[in-house]
């Protein structure tokens, strides 16, 4: 039956919306969805939608998974809550944190548990500094980023974060951030600048970038190894082999913000595989639990570790952690979650169908709105421009894309825009015959899009 107008009008008065405007949805109002199974998500009428964002890059599985279900249930009646503070444990957390070093592409010591990205990005912040004041190199506190970089929103994540609504008006970005170029070849290049030439002017700003803070003020480079919500951003050529260089010759940590990335988005079950990265901690959240329970991580290599010990020696305690940091029931549905992805092999099925989720997408760079195409795996993005030759913009307060992803929707698609930037980010459990679909529905909205974007731009 359609939405009544009394539920509507009951979230505009009660809900306060993330990353929406909220002037304008008061008159738009929400999508108010229902239910959901496998990739397909339904509005409260009952129209069916392509989650082709797997609700917010995360829900890799799908939905109704039975598996994950019965693993949430049964350990809620084993041990529904139960805290690791003050050298108490439990089982679920214990085996994750295992199974976590056993596969994680940094090198694992120990792990610790948050709720979310934005508090294990905050949290790797707070481990650098301490880390860094143990080993008595208390100037260390500089952490590095990049433009459109997304990190979180917390205070000190949102710092991190390099897209200017996540600083606007909240007084961001801290003190201890310093953005560098973001890495889009498309966008970023000076004019007939080769990929190779626009790498390493990038490097060359990080160089001097280190330079002109003193490596001995800089605690850690922080970096996604593609720019999810930044907009689709695939690192050019030879980029992370030479920042990884840098980082090292200067005593520098290099933290990779798996997040999006990881558990089988990009190709291979970390975004470091598919890239080449070698990184000193990872961020993992999202996909970790296919988003059925709250549930992020943070790897601590050995060294760091070390120094961590003879910090807790000095002051007597390591003061920091949440409540529901390793949570039993999150806990439990990850082991689940990750004991599926490995079973079922849900990277090689990545693999697959990755090809023709690229292939229909690259397509679309000939269609007269779209500057550029890029992805890697199962995730992609279309930029939309006013002018392809010259790669000319749309005025922001335009909203082109926003208004695309609206005909998306109309077309039973969900997408996201980020600015100019159409991004699709299905379940890892999509066939080639979903992605064909998925892509019809998105080409329709496209063609419609195209006359009514001629027509606001001529009055």
């Amino acid at each position: 039956m359609p939405v009544s107008a009394n539920a509507l009008a009951r979230d505009i008065e009660t809900l306060l919306h993330p990353y929406t405007n909220l002037a304008a949805f008061r008159e738009q109002g929400p999508l108010i969805l229902d239910r959901a199974e496998g990739i397909t998500v339904y509005d409260v009428a009952g129209k069916p939608y392509i989650d082709g964002m797997a609700g917010l890059w995360c829900t890799a599985l799908g939905y109704g998974n039975a598996e994950l279900i019965e693993a949430a249930t049964q350990q809620m009646h084993n041990l529904s809550f139960a805290h690791i503070f003050g050298g108490k444990s439990h089982d679920p957390a214990i085996a994750l944190a295992e199974k976590l070093k056993e596969i994680s592409p940094a090198p694992a010591s120990k792990v610790f548990f948050a709720s979310s990205g934005s508090e294990a990005n905050d949290t790797q912040i707070k481990l650098a500094w301490y880390y860094n004041n143990a080993r008595g190199k208390t100037a260390k506190k500089t952490i590095l980023s990049r433009k459109r970089a997304y990190h979180g929103t917390t205070l000190a994540a949102a710092s991190l974060t390099g897209l200017p609504h996540n600083h606007a008006g909240f007084d961001l970005p801290l003190s201890f951030v310093r953005h560098l170029t973001c890495p889009h070849y498309y966008r970023e290049a000076l004019p007939g600048e080769s990929e190779d030439a626009f790498t390493a002017r990038l490097l060359a700003e990080l160089e001097e970038t280190i330079a002109r803070e003193g490596a001995d003020s800089i605690a850690a480079f922080i970096a996604e190894p593609v720019m999810g919500a930044g907009g689709v951003i695939v690192p050019p050529r030879g980029y992370f082999a030479g920042v990884q260089d840098l980082l090292a010759r200067h005593d520098i940590l290099f933290i990779v913000d798996e997040v999006i990335c990881g558990f089988g988005r990009t190709g291979a079950m970390f975004g470091s595989q598919t890239f080449g990265l070698q990184p000193d901690s990872v961020t993992l959240a999202k996909a970790l639990t296919s988003a059925y329970a709250p549930l992020a991580a943070l790897t601590v290599p050995e060294e760091v570790y070390q120094a961590f010990l003879e910090q807790s020696r000095k002051l007597g305690i390591f003061g920091h952690g949440f409540t529901y940091s390793g949570h039993p029931i999150a806990a439990a549905v990850a082991l689940k979650a990750i004991e599926i992805y490995e079973r079922e092999k849900i990277v090689d099925h990545v693999g697959r169908v990755a090809p023709a989720f690229q292939a229909r997408l690259r397509a679309l760079a000939g269609h007269p709105l779209v500057g550029e195409t890029r992805g890697v795996g199962l995730m992609g993005g279309l930029e939309l421009v006013a002018d392809k030759a010259s790669r000319r913009q749309f005025p922001p307060e335009q909203g082109v894309a926003a208004l695309a992803v609206r005909l998306c929707e109309a077309e039973g698609l969900i997408a996201r825009a980020m600015g100019d930037t159409i991004a699709l980010c299905p379940p890892l459990i999509i066939t080639e015959a979903q992605i064909a679909e998925l892509f019809d529905r998105l080409e329709r909205a496209l063609a419609k899009a195209e006359p009514a974007i001629a027509r606001a731009q001529h009055g």
